[in-house]
């Protein structure tokens, strides 16, 4: 508890200069990010955090904490958060949360996501289930890509996908339900293929559906 309220005081006394981060010059801007990031690491290495600042003139700052999608360390993030003080003008996040861009996402209107030499949509993004771990009540999955054969041998592209996901799940959904992600190219009988931005409604439509057989009957439809 101790380690909670340095970090927090800490905070509030440097609340307004952390406010101002972005009107800053790129020195100081890396000068006040390595101090928040310092402070952090002395409650917990691991710990990383984000800025939101707000669209309007009357909006919250955003402080999000973020375990990297780690679960060991979910309970270091819930901790520090539930502890935060009370701010007029900053609201406190546990974890990246998922996208509120989901129905630009639905209609295809999303902004494609750059990384390095590929550019990927998450609307046009699909996968298949492979299995259900009935210990650990997570999913082994496949995405499927429209590109994946032009960019299966780039080193980013798994990183680039488990991005895209966490942005469309948030980070706690998606370590909390997804055990292994594999990649394959989109199959020409497309039938059966679940859009990823469905994913949580895949889930809530699998109560009490004998879980592997019916993962059997989809990798069927599409073969």
């Amino acid at each position: 508890m101790k380690k909670i309220n340095t970090f927090w005081n800490w905070f509030q006394d440097n609340n307004q200069t952390i406010k101002n981060l972005i009107n800053e010059t790129p020195k100081n801007q890396k000068h006040i990010s390595f101090w928040i990031n310092k402070n952090l690491s002395y409650y917990c290495k691991e710990v990383d955090f984000m800025i939101v600042y707000p669209k309007t003139e009357n909006g919250k700052f955003e402080l999000i904490l973020t375990a990297n999608g780690n679960p060991e360390y979910f309970n270091q993030v819930i901790n520090l958060i539930d502890n935060a003080p009370q701010l007029k003008t900053w609201k406190f996040i546990a974890f990246i949360q998922p996208t509120e861009r989901i129905e630009e996402i639905m209609k295809g209107l999303d902004e494609p996501y750059i990384f390095h030499e590929m550019t990927l949509k998450a609307s046009e993004l699909t996968f298949l289930p492979l299995e259900y771990h009935e210990l650990s009540h997570k999913v082994d999955i496949v995405v499927f890509l429209k590109s994946y054969n032009l960019y299966c041998d780039t080193k980013t592209l798994q990183q680039a996908i488990f991005i895209i996901m966490q942005d469309i799940l948030g980070e706690k959904s998606l370590y909390q339900n997804i055990n292994f992600v594999q990649l394959a190219q989109v199959p020409e009988n497309k039938e059966g293929l679940i859009q990823l931005y469905d994913f949580q409604l895949f889930l809530d439509n699998l109560n009490g559906v004998e879980l592997n057989n019916y993962f059997l009957k989809m990798w069927e439809t599409v073969r």
